[in-house]
């Protein structure tokens, strides 16, 4: 515990002054992503955030929150980014601002498309590695992007990941014996949510037989509230959100 402590005050004495702005980035036809990015001063890395869900965040012009705010990485945005990273918040694309927002619509060519438009647009605001990271249904956005297109995409992180869908594919039913690049999993071990139970956590592992780095952080501790598969559930690591953030920006800037 002690030694988890000392990660989280390195982690976070890293940055305290964090710059935020909203940009639209055109994608296809008439189509443009809404994104809320904050930026330290010197960033290590990027990671570009996908929340669970629906997805349709429906961000205002000065960065509220239509939907979504209490998810797990959109609530601790400010902590990824005091731990020096670059932060940005994707919403559902403006041709997708209603329901069913990114439901059927993260495992497509045209998600795939949107996604690696800003990535190509980051890289011409820094030259700081690019990370994917996902939790829950952001997990599937994530998973389907980084097998389709690899390109600018340094790793990612899944956390809380969809194991069990019927509607679907689940993140260990894709291609991610083709993933060659670092991939961390974050999972509780009592998430409550019936499509992410720690028991189906071996059928994603064993799907990363290419990649450069892989490691799964398992996460006990904390409390839950409500719904097990919504954000103030263990799914959501209630109550140790700082471990986690400080965990994974640790992992991410270490690879």
């Amino acid at each position: 515990m002690r030694s988890l402590t000392v990660l989280i005050l390195a982690v976070f004495s890293l940055y305290a002054d964090v710059s935020s702005r909203v940009i639209d980035v055109p994608t296809r036809e008439r189509v443009s992503e809404r994104l809320l990015i904050l930026t330290p001063e010197v960033p290590k890395a990027v990671v570009v955030l996908f929340a669970g869900g629906h997805g349709g965040l429906q961000l205002s012009d000065d960065g509220k929150f239509g939907w979504g705010e209490g998810n797990f990485l959109m609530r601790t945005r400010e902590l990824f980014a005091k731990a020096g990273l670059m932060v940005v918040i994707v919403d559902a694309p403006s041709d997708r601002q209603r329901e069913p927002y990114l439901n059927g619509f993260r495992q497509t060519k045209e998600h795939v498309h949107d996604i690696s438009t800003i990535l190509t647009w980051i890289k011409t605001q820094t030259t700081a590695p690019i990370w994917l990271v996902g939790t829950s249904r952001g997990t599937q956005s994530v998973a389907y992007v980084a097998t389709e297109n690899p390109s600018d995409i340094s790793g990612i992180v899944l956390t809380s990941s969809i194991l069990y869908d019927a509607k679907s594919d689940a993140v260990p039913e894709m291609k991610l014996e083709k993933l060659q690049m670092p991939v961390l999993v974050v999972h509780h071990k009592e998430d409550g949510c019936s499509h992410c139970s720690f028991d189906l956590i071996p059928s994603l592992m064993n799907k990363l037989t290419s990649t450069s780095a892989k490691e799964l952080l398992v996460i006990e501790g904390g409390q839950t509230k409500g719904d097990p598969c919504n954000a103030f559930g263990h799914h959501g690591f209630n109550g140790v959100e700082q471990e986690v953030v400080a965990q994974i920006a640790h992992w991410v800037i270490a690879h």
